[in-house]
């Protein structure tokens, strides 16, 4: 009896583990899926649509999965994308990149499903965008190799933090900006490889530090300046910095180096003696410089092969007792300026040196006097250069002078009062200035986002409104258009002289703000532009023709939009027109963008948003936009906020916790539905702990999601909302992780909705 039961749970046992290892690679199978998909269907893919076929053991010449343990660990694949065009203007380019719909921050939401992803070669596929910041979600990769891709912009620094990464390679793209001068924090990076790209500025003194680096690719870029002594970097074998524009003297080289390459650049004076006694040198290519002096004794190293010297300044002869290594191969010597005899030892290996003014082969040759008087005509030529040079910026220093002081003296004569005025002006602003907004920065924020930079405003621009303007667009503020009333005042519906529909936000605001301040807090206002906000048109200071004390009315002038509130769509009922758990993470998505840029889109951060799912406005295309953002500039409720806060810096944190802490409620109502709004202390206080588990979601769940999602995607974000809502403001997640967990749901649920065998997206249920 007892060896039976023994058999029995060892069958239950393996069957369990079978079953489970099965379960693991059918999830793993999901993420290369919509890997393909996002890659736009390779043809290089097409293979994994065979019946029965195992990703882990197929192979083919451009593709190759490696797994262990029935987990992925490899990804290669290499496309046909191979056509480089001379420029990239950050746009997706026609049978060259992927289309618009491209995504890398998805792509990279995919592959972190992927834990023990260590190798990923993603090569000539058409990839484009900027290289996201959260690359760092990849945090077991050794290899990555994205190369002949469209990537523009610069190289984020948390991709250092992809502590393990042992290979980088990004040849071939668009990539921009200075060095990078973080890699040194790679203490395991053994080859870094950036050619092909648009680099410039110095190398910085960090990539001394980079100990293990063995393989180093620079070639190609725009790299400038001084080359540092590099002797220190004891495991590099190989180094490629041609094509570059280095203009330093040669640097001091590691002792085990083996191939040199810097060609074509601006590199000047003698060849280093220490270069003759390079021991493991096998190539060396110093061609198309300015080197005026060789050091013979590299001809006699004994590993050297190949030795390009061409078309450089060296001149006077080379000894005819010149020894050369035995494994010296190749020799190029042309174009310089040197004379005399070919030593012996060079005549039996592959050799050019026409171009100079040596005795042998004359008619390749330039005459004596070529080489003999061009340094010194040369000399005299700089001298005369450097002396032009001095006179001509010496009278321009005084034309500029003497136009500065008239454009004094007539600033001075015609323009005191401009100059008192802006005076006065800055010290209005200071002197009224609340909440921590400086004159300094509300006459010149600082943006710092992607989205101002890339331009993703709406139009038409914003704009002062009369008084008179918008009550012909309401009426004269007719009760018929009254669209709602809240804490800060009424909204109305208009219509403009040009028959644009506008929503109309009246508030009262404080008259301590002097005129000139409130028009600064309202132009850095208007200065938030993006996608999922509400585009703030315009405003209006004036008045209903009934003066309050110590008050001044403001109209908000905000674009119209017409497919009403996010919380409305949550209480609908129509099976055609209610939000699928797809469409609420699209919503969630976009408002999470919003607020993420709202926070760091610009210096400093707009924190007090008043996130309410009734402040989620859908447009026509069902895409949401964060309404009622940035009025703590403006609203009187901000006073009381910083005397509670204690401060200008506790101030801010506490309503960036409210963000998060509101942001948690309205995932909540995406979750439970619009009821949960009315309970929502009771709620918390007796219903919140069924979330984590089964039962209770199948309880308390919106039927909808439970019928249109997945059980991994909502997981997600119910672990999200646990954690945003967390009574300790410590334990909350940024925002930044809010729309990283959103994206990754996102990603979770459309792999769900993909069948296996054709990459094709399922009918949602």
């Amino acid at each position: 009896m007892g060896l039976s039961r023994f058999i029995l749970s060892v069958c239950l046992s393996w069957s369990l583990l079978i079953w489970g290892t099965q379960q693991f690679q059918s999830s793993q199978q999901q993420v290369l899926f919509q890997l393909r998909k996002q890659l736009e269907y390779p043809k290089q893919l097409d293979y994994w649509l065979t019946p029965g076929i195992d990703l882990c053991f197929a192979s083919s010449p451009q593709v190759n999965i490696t797994c262990h343990d029935n987990i992925v660990i490899e990804i290669k694949i290499f496309g046909d994308m191979k056509t480089r065009p001379p420029s990239f203007d950050g746009f997706p380019v026609p049978d060259q990149t992927l289309s618009g719909n491209f995504s890398m921050d998805s792509m990279v939401a995919t592959l972190s499903r992927l834990n023990s992803l260590r190798a990923l070669t993603l090569v000539s596929l058409g990839i484009w965008g900027p290289i996201p910041d959260k690359i760092h979600r990849l945090p077991s990769l050794e290899f990555l190799d994205l190369s002949w891709n469209f990537f523009y912009g610069s190289i984020p620094q948390t991709i250092s933090r992809i502590v393990n990464l042992q290979v980088l390679k990004l040849d071939g793209n668009f990539l921009n900006g200075s060095f990078p001068d973080w890699l040194n924090s790679f203490s395991n990076l053994t080859s870094l490889s950036l050619r092909a790209n648009r680099l410039n500025g110095p190398l910085p003194p960090s990539l001394q530090r980079l100990t293990s680096l063995r393989d180093i690719n620079l070639s190609s870029n725009g790299i400038s300046g001084k080359l540092m002594d590099l002797s220190g970097l004891s495991s590099l074998s190989w180094m490629d910095l041609s094509s570059n524009k280095l203009d330093s003297g040669l640097p001091s080289l590691p002792k085990g180096i083996t191939a040199v390459l810097l060609s074509n650049n601006s590199f000047s004076g003698r060849i280093p003696e220490q270069y003759g006694k390079l021991n493991q040198l096998q190539q060396l290519d110093l061609s198309f410089n300015a080197l005026t002096e060789a050091a013979t004794n590299m001809f006699a190293l004994p590993n050297i092969a190949s030795l390009n010297l061409a078309s450089n300044m060296l001149s006077g002869s080379l000894p005819g007792h010149l020894s050369c290594g035995r494994k010296l191969q190749s020799v190029d010597i042309s174009n310089n300026r040197l004379r005399g005899v070919l030593p012996s030892c060079l005549s039996s290996r592959t050799i050019r040196f026409s171009g100079n003014c040596l005795l042998t082969d004359p008619q390749h040759q330039h005459p004596e006097s070529y080489c003999a008087v061009i340094p010194q005509q040369k000399k005299k030529s700089q001298e005369t250069s450097v002396g032009v040079l001095i006179g001509v910026i010496g009278g321009i220093a005084a034309v500029v002078v003497l136009l500065a002081v008239g454009f004094l003296v007539l600033c001075r004569q015609y323009c005191p009062r401009g100059t008192s005025e802006q005076h006065l002006l800055q010290k209005a602003v200071h002197d009224n200035s609340v909440t921590g907004y400086t004159a300094e920065i509300l006459t010149s924020a600082r943006y710092i986002s992607d989205a101002a930079k890339l331009g993703l405003q709406c139009a038409p621009a914003h704009r002062p409104f009369s008084f008179d303007e918008l009550k012909a667009a309401t009426n004269n503020f007719d009760n018929s258009t009254l669209m709602g009333e809240g804490s800060t005042g009424k909204i109305y519906k208009g219509r403009l002289e040009n028959s644009t529909m506008v929503a109309i936000r009246c508030l009262t605001v404080s008259k301590k703000y002097t005129i000139r301040n409130l028009k600064l807090r309202l132009d850095l206002l208007a200065k938030l532009r993006h996608p999922h906000l509400v585009c703030f048109l315009g405003h209006c200071i004036g008045n209903e023709g009934k003066e309050e004390p110590g008050a001044n009315k403001v109209y908000l002038i905000y674009e119209y939009v017409p497919n009403g509130n996010y919380r409305a769509h949550l209480s609908e009922t129509n099976p055609e027109k209610v939000l699928k758990w797809s469409d609420r993470l699209a919503v969630l998505t976009g408002i999470a963008k919003a607020v993420h840029f709202l926070h760091t889109g610009i210096i400093p951060g707009f924190y007090s948003n008043r996130l309410k799912a009734n402040n989620i406005l859908l447009n026509e295309h069902r895409i949401g936009k964060l309404s009622d953002y940035g009025l703590s500039i403006v609203a009187q409720e901000i006073d009381k906020d910083k005397e509670e806060g204690g401060g200008l810096r506790s101030w801010q944190t506490k309503n960036l916790e409210d963000d998060i802490y509101s942001f948690g409620f309205i995932l909540l109502e995406s979750l439970i539905g619009p009821s949960v709004h009315a309970r929502k202390e009771s709620f918390l206080l007796n219903e919140m702990v069924s979330l984590g588990n089964p039962d209770g979601q199948r309880r308390i769940v919106d039927p909808t999601v439970l019928a249109s999602c997945s059980q991994e995607s909502l997981s997600i974000v119910i672990s999200l909302t646990i954690n945003c809502i967390s009574p300790e403001s410590s334990t909350r997640p940024s925002f930044e992780d809010v729309l990283w967990n959103l994206q990754y749901a996102a990603q979770v649920q459309s792999a769900s909705n993909v069948d296996p065998r054709t990459g094709k997206t399922l009918v949602s249920p």
